[in-house]
């Protein structure tokens, strides 16, 4: 029986631990935004944001020849970095099952920094304000509400393509960057050289 190329290999969480605490780590790549990165991470896991990743998976290929486990919040990018790095050809990767969430729940340990809100709860307040505000616009100005509506169809899009244009917009203020985006500086940290 073939396995499907669209089909997410995983590991869970027990498993990586495990192998971090005796030294057997394959390379953790997280593809959250910098800014999440920074909130809380994996201690041994390198940045490679989603977008970064995907416009220059070529380029890291030469650095990621042992096993690979990518991370995300919950899954779902790390699911879209496992594809984009298959379809370059990089074999031995592993999505990290329920990502830093479940790693968190089961107790392993985790590097911290300053609390950042999470991409997707940006996403919900950004979402929920446009049309909150249009709805309450819209009493005095006929069609404001439209404004909602347009935002809604573009969640609904996000969910039944599974990205998301306001996150990825989002993702592009100053609040959400950091030092970690720049393909130098990934590429210098993957080869120990930063």
């Amino acid at each position: 029986m073939t396995e499907k190329p669209d089909q997410t290999s995983s590991i869970v969480p027990a498993v990586l631990h495990r192998l971090v605490k005796e030294g057997r780590a394959p390379r953790i790549l997280d593809v959250r935004t910098p800014g999440e990165f920074r909130t809380v991470h994996i201690p041994g896991a390198y940045n490679v944001p989603l977008d970064t990743l995907r416009e220059h998976r070529n380029e890291l290929l030469a650095h990621l020849d042992e096993d690979v486990v990518l991370v995300c919040r919950s899954g779902a990018r790390a699911a879209q970095a496992e594809k984009a790095l298959a379809e370059a050809g990089l074999p031995n990767l592993r999505v990290l099952g329920g990502g830093i969430n479940a790693w968190e729940a089961a107790g392993a340990p985790t590097n911290r920094g300053d609390d950042r809100w999470e991409m997707e709860r940006q996403v919900r307040l950004v979402a929920g304000s446009i049309v909150l505000v249009t709805g309450v616009v819209g009493i005095v100005v006929p069609g404001a509400h439209l404004i909602g509506t347009v935002v809604g169809a573009g969640l609904t899009y996000a969910a039944l393509s599974n990205s998301c244009a306001m996150g990825v917009l989002l993702s592009k203020l100053p609040y959400n960057r950091g030092p970690r985006t720049d393909i130098h500086s990934v590429i210098a940290e993957l080869r120990g050289t930063s």
